[in-house]
């Protein structure tokens, strides 16, 4: 139940991130108000380790594959795409599409194993509640 609320929270704090750098966007530029957003995010979690955690950092670099750790670098791409998208649609449309295209690549990325994510079987289910939610799309537009 607590991942639930913590979904919850994640995805209403992302709507309202996703409000805030496109109104910083309008005063700045797309890149440095990603650039701040970035290093803002890197202040807070640099506080939080000190405070709590303390974990060895060079642990980070032990992770395999590599490739795993480009993961700042693709925040710095979701920051953009969504100032983007909400400056185009407005948060409501964006949000939906983003949360839609989630649901879609992590469907793919379960049902192929990839990233070392395991594997999950076909369910017609889970494609019949995605198509419910683009069509919710598509209901909402008009």
């Amino acid at each position: 139940m607590l991942g639930f609320w913590i979904a919850l929270i994640s995805g209403a704090c992302m709507s309202i991130q996703g409000v805030f750098n496109t109104q910083v966007t309008k005063s700045s530029s797309i890149w440095s108000a990603n650039m701040f957003v970035q290093a803002s995010a890197f202040l807070v979690c640099l506080a939080v380790w000190l405070m709590t955690d303390r974990a060895n950092l060079g642990n980070v670099f032990r992770v395999e594959p590599k490739y795993m750790l480009l993961g700042g670098a693709i925040g710095a791409v979701i920051t953009y795409t969504v100032i983007k998208a909400m400056a185009m649609l407005g948060p409501a449309r964006a949000a939906m599409l983003i949360v839609v295209s989630q649901l879609l690549v992590a469907y793919i990325i379960e049902l192929l194993g990839w990233f070392g994510v395991e594997k999950e079987p076909f369910s017609w289910r889970k494609v019949i509640g995605m198509a419910v939610a683009i069509a919710g799309i598509i209901l909402f537009k008009w």
